[in-house]
């Protein structure tokens, strides 16, 4: 087979050599609207028009820009022949074998590809063709005219095509007036704008945050200096002067993306990108139709609720020290279908470039106590008498009436009866919001539906060590969130909710429970069509599953109907209406949460302090004692209220549904009450021994282990990177772990690769 695809190679290379033509930059594609509509069909906006690129003379391109690329992706450039023997090797193997084609690529051979933006497909006519007019390019083309022309037509992120454009877009400059630093920066990010934008991309990867980007951006920009140097394109003495990362300009000031447009649209782009055969490059050329599930009505209604508590509560003028940095997140999910119905992503896209309803990092609290009574009615408390590792017949099912301690200052066990300690030897004492204990000494023992509705975290914190943390962790993960979110598996309080799912997530999994345990992953696209073809249908890759049994699920929701009906989510109550939710509030009032769905429709709502300044190394969450003029801020304040007020809104007019009457399930374990439970201070409990101190915040936020979050968009063998495959991006935990830096020798196919096809990149 090789040896007839070779011959055939070989005896159409004359005839190819001839044939092609040497590409012209200035007659490269020109970019269409991308046009989104609402969920009605009506147009959202339409995005694009114009390629953002101006050819420009060699002479206005500064030494600086070719030389930073020269150092950067082609030392040779200056002599070679402009085709790199061994990468067209491997290409012309791997196009017999049918694979990619992949393969070394120089400045011209990747201007090459950038030129032919009117074929990228996977063809092997047009691999062949591009191949033979890269040779061609190499022998008739002056040198100088291949490097603008590379520089002309290279895609730099920010739909800025060439360096012209990019020199706009990322310094409010013309190419010519670029200074080296500036020059060895855009030099760093043809590397590929999603993992080296510093403004991030965390809607197709959440490894491409912020925070992530911005230090993959630095160490390139600086090794490309470095580079220069070496090899004599730049003195020491002039690199000295630019010891600082150079100052970018912010992202998106299109006034049509802002709003929440903008974060409607990040959302479905990101979508696209990571469930279509469509690329970045693709996308940002444009004639796409796309169809989201967004529902303007409920958007609108959404962000009017966080306006309104916002303009009423929050002054910063008044209360700089509690009230600045103030940010909100929430989205809506359809429990039926999956479809995210509308979110709220920050004040204003065009300001605020993180969208809060895709990626936070806020710990969600007291919310997660849900997946750990799914996960007891699910797979039952473990034998105290057996191995950790049980069969389903040895563990036993428990039921909402079950019985555990909601004394503050818990010590906690076990399941075999051992009190858990740390690496350190310390004893776990579990604290309780307030410090108050619940029920009567000497047990204080609750059912689990009204640890639920009094949001006790001792008896859920014992609860998740009886079942077991990997069941609890299997029960988030089957509701719908990423595993790559969830953090600090192994301790105790990984109950209560130290992980951070974005919202979106959060609603989605909350709407599993609200379908009676069918599970649909979110998703903000239905259709995409270009020149009249449907390109993709979400109808096709669709795949609910069941995630719970309806008896558990409806066990669930029917206690969650507790918390509002009569417990720490009363102000989300609805008129007419049942609900089921749950408040959420973390260690250092650093964030709060209210998650609840009617059978319609599932929303989380989150809040939270950190500076908007993502340059910022040191920013982190800040408390928000006092915040609001509340002296804390609780789920059950400002995240229901905001809950509360859309969903009346977001609800009216449709008809009044109830969820399904829960049947019977599981024993009730530690059956031996005691009376009637009533919340007592701490301070009227029986003394405690002198408790090995409780866990600081650090030990009880663990960074996952490797097999926890496989997030390294880097690593060709991890599988999972937790991103908006399904919807949600989701960064990792907070603790998540350093994420591995490229080294400049790395072959990195992801991104905005503008070395791909034949020679370089896998996306041609």
């Amino acid at each position: 087979m090789l040896i007839g695809f070779f011959g055939s190679l070989v005896a159409a290379a004359g005839i190819g050599y001839a044939v092609v033509a040497v590409p012209n930059p200035a007659e490269a594609a020109t970019a269409q609207n991308n046009v989104y509509y609402w969920s009605d069909g009506s147009q959202m906006v339409a995005t694009g028009g114009e390629v953002n690129r101006q050819i420009i003379a060699y002479e206005k391109i500064p030494k600086a820009m070719r030389y930073a690329v020269m150092s950067a992706e082609n030392k040779t450039f200056e002599s070679d022949s402009g085709v790199d023997p061994m990468g067209i090797a491997r290409a012309v193997v791997n196009m017999a074998k049918g694979g990619q084609t992949q393969g070394g690529s120089t400045i011209t051979q990747q201007y090459v590809k950038n030129a032919m933006l009117d074929d990228q497909s996977q063809t092997l006519s047009r691999k062949v063709k591009e191949l033979f007019i890269s040779v061609k390019v190499g022998t008739s083309v002056e040198k100088e005219e291949i490097m603008r022309g590379y520089l002309n037509t290279a895609y730099y992120g920010r739909g800025a095509y060439g360096i012209q454009a990019a020199a706009r877009t990322y310094f409010g400059k013309d190419a010519e007036k670029l200074n080296p630093s500036q020059c060895a920066f855009l030099a760093a990010v043809l590397k590929g704008a999603t993992y080296y934008d510093p403004a991030g991309a965390p809607s197709i990867d959440p490894e491409a945050s912020p925070e992530n980007n911005r230090k993959r951006a630095t160490d390139r920009w600086r090794w490309i200096f470095d580079e220069m140097v070496k090899d004599k394109h730049l003195s020491a003495t002039e690199r000295a002067k630019y010891p600082d990362f150079p100052k970018i300009q912010s992202p998106r000031s299109n006034a049509q993306l802002g709003g929440q447009i903008g974060y409607l649209v990040d959302t479905a782009k990101g979508y696209i990108l990571n469930n279509t055969n469509i690329d970045q490059k693709q996308l940002e050329r444009g004639g796409y139709e796309i169809h989201t599930t967004f529902d303007k009505n409920k958007v609108k209604e959404l962000e009017k609720a966080v306006v309104k508590v916002r303009k009423e509560n929050i002054k910063p003028d008044l209360r700089p020290k509690t009230d600045t940095h103030v940010q909100f997140g929430g989205a809506s999910v359809n429990p039926k279908s999956g479809a995210i119905e509308a979110i709220y992503g920050g004040e204003d896209a065009t300001k605020h470039f993180t969208n809060n309803a895709d990626v936070t990092g806020a710990q969600v609290g007291s919310t997660f106590k849900t997946y750990v009574l799914a996960a007891a009615m699910t797979w039952g408390k473990r034998d105290p008498d057996l191995d950790g590792d049980q069969a389903q017949d040895e563990r036993t099912i428990v039921s909402p009436k079950s019985l555990y301690s909601g004394k503050n200052n818990l010590k906690i066990k076990d399941y075999d009866g051992q009190v858990w300690t740390n690496e350190k030897g310390e004893e776990w004492l579990q604290a309780n919001d307030d410090d108050a204990s619940y029920g009567s000494a000497p047990k204080y023992q609750i059912d689990l539906r009204e640890a639920m509705r009094v949001s006790a975290n001792s008896a859920f914190v014992q609860l998740g060590m009886d079942v077991g943390l990997d069941r609890v962790k299997e029960a988030a993960i089957e509701a719908g969130l990423k595993e790559s979110s969830l953090t600090g598996t192994s301790f105790p309080s990984f109950s209560i909710g130290i992980s951070d799912p974005s919202a979106i997530r959060m609603a989605g999994s909350y709407a599993t429970f609200a379908a009676s345990g069918k599970q649909n992953d979110p998703f903000s696209v239905k259709t995409v069509e270009h020149e009249g073809l449907t390109m993709f249908d979400h109808d096709d890759i669709a795949e609910p599953k069941r995630a719970f049994t309806p008896e558990v699920a409806d066990n669930v929701t029917d206690v969650l109907k507790t918390v509002v009906d009569e417990g720490t989510g009363t102000s989300a109550q609805l008129a007419g209406r049942e609900v089921a939710g749950k408040t959420g509030t973390t260690d250092g009032n650093k964030s709060a949460w209210f998650v609840g769905y009617t059978p319609q429709l599932s929303t989380a709502i989150s809040m939270y302090r950190m500076d908007d300044d993502e340059s910022n190394k040191n920013r982190t969450f800040l408390e928000m004692y006092g915040t609001g003029g509340q002296e804390t801020i609780h789920g059950a304040s400002f995240p229901a209220e905001i809950w509360h007020d859309y969903m009346e809104d977001a609800l009216k007019g449709e008809p009044v549904e109830n969820f399904p009457e829960p049947q019977p399930i599981g024993v009730i374990v530690n059956d031996d009450p005691d009376p009637t439970p009533t919340p007592t201070p701490t301070e009227s409990e029986e003394e405690v021994p002198e408790p090995s101190p409780t866990p600081t915040e650090s030990e009880i936020e663990p960074s996952p282990t490797p097999s926890e979050s496989c997030t390294n968009p880097f690593n060709p063998t991890c599988d999972d990177t937790g991103g908006t495959d399904t919807g949600g991006t989701d960064v990792g935990g907070a603790d998540g772990g350093v994420t591995p830096t490229p080294t400049e020798s790395e072959d990195d196919t992801r991104g905005n690769q503008n070395g791909g096809g034949l020679f370089g990149g896998s996306n041609g």
